[in-house]
């Protein structure tokens, strides 16, 4: 892993702002994620957790502000090599198999042939899907799809995985199998950053950002947040937010 220590943080960003058309999307956002953090990213519906994950991939262009990935500035085509990335829509073919599809992106993310046969059994086994690699997509159900496209991210050696909802759909013991994973890859000094609706994964994390309305509402460990919002949960410390903030626009 140290090919990847810096003095700077993985991912540093700076003043964020965008908008589609006049509306303010993600206003000011300033985060800085060290190495080996899991860091869970939630809000409501629309609150720009997506846009917030493309805008540090270069794929969604941004107003203002600045973001650096490894001392890079974004968008830069060469630092997709360094992330490793599960989006919410499955951008998977469906005439291929599952193996096919995992060596296809294999070879996008720069994985030698060799590299990947040595890695397919264990990424396979790790979203459950080893008795299926030799299924067309076509055959492969939603949630299966989506386990696919975790596997497609854990399968590379990028020392920043960015993953969109990557256990939405998927069965409980299969979710803590992922955990598992997840926190043996944070281990290897790895930074994770993940969207999730579910509040329990939340509490998992080592970091939580509270995104409403375009700003980044609190920031901090699990125990911080729930303290700031006198919470015994991150459900209730989100919850508190979302009618501070409605009462703050009421003002």
């Amino acid at each position: 892993m140290d090919k990847w220590r810096d003095k700077m943080n993985p991912v540093s960003v700076k003043e964020l702002v965008v908008k589609f058309d006049k509306s303010i999307i993600l206003d000011k956002l300033s985060i800085e994620l060290k190495e080996g953090e899991i860091v869970g990213l939630i809000g409501p519906s629309g609150a720009g957790k997506s846009t917030f994950i493309n805008s540090l991939l270069g794929m969604q262009a941004v107003n203002s502000g600045k973001i650096e990935i490894f001392n890079t500035e974004i968008p830069n085509r060469k630092m997709m090599s360094k992330i490793g990335f599960m989006a919410q829509s499955d951008a998977l073919f469906d005439e291929l198999t599952g193996q096919q599809n995992l060596e296809f992106f294999a070879s996008l993310q720069g994985i030698s042939h060799q590299n990947f046969l040595t890695e397919l059994s264990k990424t396979a086994k790790t979203v459950n899907l080893t008795t299926d690699l030799g299924k067309k997509l076509s055959n492969y159900s939603g949630g299966m799809k989506r386990r696919l496209s975790l596997a497609i991210a854990l399968q590379t050696d990028a020392p920043l995985l960015l993953l969109d909802e990557p256990t939405v759909g998927i069965d409980p013991e299969l979710r803590q199998k992922i955990w598992e994973e997840l926190r043996a890859q944070a281990s290897l000094g790895k930074t994770i950053l993940m969207t999730t609706h579910v509040m329990d994964e939340a509490e998992r994390c080592d970091k939580v950002l509270l995104l409403r309305q375009g700003h980044f509402v609190a920031q901090g460990s699990p125990s911080e947040i729930k303290e700031k919002y006198n919470s015994t949960s991150i459900e209730e410390a989100f919850i508190k937010a979302g009618e501070e903030l409605e009462s703050e626009d009421l003002l």
